[in-house]
């Protein structure tokens, strides 16, 4: 039989451009090329569209040729680019492992759903709901989850920093991996706060800090209904979780230890699992996201954010918990490759 041709996208325009290329680094390490074959794809940080090789280290400057993806139905895959014109590829299925801006916002997405290509994940609208974490808190709360206290802060607009209740968070409202981010104390630090978040979002997030335990949920939904990894706990020494931020998260955090599977009550981790699971389905995800929450001390579980499309680098949190649940990477791409051929159209 034919392997199925694979498009995996990585790299893309944006902070999170190193991450996602360790992400298919390890998707190229675990992928079943007796089952598929991979077509690799790798967007520069300039945005340029490249068909390489893979995505070693040096893919960027190696022999590539430039590509884009044919919003022509027709063509349902690449358009490689020659000397003499362009040749097509059809793709049975895209794998879009990109992250933050441009991959888990929709806009990829949307570009994929032109295509009529399959695709790896949610779709548009929990794509853009989830990447907006004022979006996504006010969807979760319409469904009786507890969030974070927020106050939205627009483009060009101010805020009085004695309405704050100390400490709080400033972050960028749709950005990934703590860029920008930062943890105030005083109404003093304001300022030079939302300056760091607006280096990567005209829209910034103010909120509250949640006295608990980080915990972190893996969902993956499938035809046969959804399921869970085992919960992760955030063990964090001093300040707070930006592993994708060091200088080589590969051999340990500077800050962070993972506990899975997490050192809690069973009865918290049902907890938490139904509500990851609630989170789920109440943003409309598709095929997998990572549910990062709160687990407070009495016992409440409080959402912190949801990942679409989570790291899938070597030392990622959603492979880990899934592995330790029973399923490995392999296993993973193969279900979420399936799910995604044999799933409802969008």
């Amino acid at each position: 039989m034919s392997r199925l041709k694979v498009g995996v996208i990585f790299g893309g325009a944006c902070e999170e451009h190193p991450v996602s290329v360790k992400s298919a680094r390890e998707v190229a390490r675990n992928l079943d090329t007796e089952k598929y074959e991979p077509l690799w794809i790798g967007i520069t940080t300039g945005g340029d569209w490249r068909l390489c090789d893979g995505p070693d280290t040096d893919w960027e400057n190696a022999s590539t040729r430039p590509v884009t993806l044919s919003p022509d139905r027709s063509v349902h895959g690449l358009l490689v680019m020659g000397q003499e014109g362009y040749e097509t590829v059809r793709l049975d299925v895209v794998f879009p492992m990109l992250h933050g801006r441009l991959g888990e916002d929709g806009a990829i997405q949307g570009l994929l759903e032109l295509s009529g290509i399959p695709y790896v994940g949610c779709g548009i609208q929990a794509s853009a709901a989830c990447m907006d974490k004022s979006l996504a808190y006010t969807v979760a709360k319409s469904a009786g989850i507890a969030t974070p206290t927020f106050w939205v802060v627009a483009e060009n607009e101010e805020i009085d920093p004695d309405r704050l209740r100390y400490p709080v968070f400033v972050k960028p409202a749709r950005s990934g991996s703590s860029f920008g981010v930062s943890k105030i104390t005083r109404a003093d630090e304001l300022p030079s706060a939302l300056s760091a978040a607006r280096q990567y979002d005209s829209k910034v997030l103010i909120e509250e800090v949640v006295a608990g335990s980080e915990i972190g949920c893996a969902v993956l939904g499938e035809l046969s209904g959804l399921s869970t990894g085992e919960v992760d706990r955030v063990d964090l020494s001093h300040g707070f979780f930006r592993i994708h931020q060091e200088d080589s998260p590969e051999t340990g955090s500077e800050n962070s230890t993972f506990i899975v599977p997490a050192d809690i009550s069973d009865e918290s981790r049902q907890l938490v699992q139904e509500t990851a699971m609630t989170i789920y389905r109440t943003l409309g995800c598709e095929g997998l996201a990572r549910v990062d929450m709160f687990l407070t001390d009495d016992g409440r579980v409080v959402l912190n954010e949801v990942n679409t499309m989570p790291g899938m680098t070597s030392y990622s949190r959603y492979p880990r918990m899934m592995a330790a649940a029973g399923v490995p990477l392999s296993d993973l791409i193969d279900r979420l490759i399936s799910m995604t051929l044999h799933g409802k159209k969008r």
